[in-house]
């Protein structure tokens, strides 16, 4: 029979684990996690000084909407940097949550407090894309909502 050549021992590369790249907060994650940090500072039953907060937020004229276009329009090549823009809205959604949950139920709508923040928050989102001189009848729309 034939005799086998004996293993020798093979240096094991070793699979170095995957570089992590320290990634900075864009301006739009910094502002949203800013404003939900001033929602959520606000006194428990607020909901119209936080409505107007979130609505002066994403006025046209203010600087979030367009950090917010420009972080989407970067975070769709980028899942991670996609991910963290949607995890600081969430933050904003979750202190709006919280606000609406304490307050008193008004409105005609009777969806859950998850569904109403988040009908809210896209609401105040959408006034970035009106005319300025409308802001002021949104954010009535807003409250109508609440």
């Amino acid at each position: 029979m034939p005799r086998r050549r004996p293993e020798r021992a093979r240096p094991r590369s070793r699979a170095r684990p995957a570089a992590r790249r320290e990634t900075k907060p864009t301006e739009a994650e910094r502002r949203l996690l800013d404003l939900a940090r001033e929602l959520s500072a606000r006194p428990g039953a607020d909901v119209s000084g936080a409505l107007g907060l979130l609505a002066a937020a994403h006025a046209p004229d203010a600087p979030l909407p367009r950090a917010m276009a420009q972080a989407w329009i970067r975070g769709r090549e980028d899942k991670t940097a996609a991910l963290a823009l949607a995890w600081a809205r969430e933050q904003v959604r979750l202190a709006l949550e919280e606000i609406l949950a304490q307050a008193p139920h008004r409105s005609a709508l009777s969806p859950s407090v998850e569904t109403r923040a988040w009908l809210l928050l896209a609401a105040a989102e959408s006034i970035a894309h009106e005319p300025e001189a409308a802001a002021a009848d949104r954010l009535r729309a807003l409250l109508d909502l609440a």
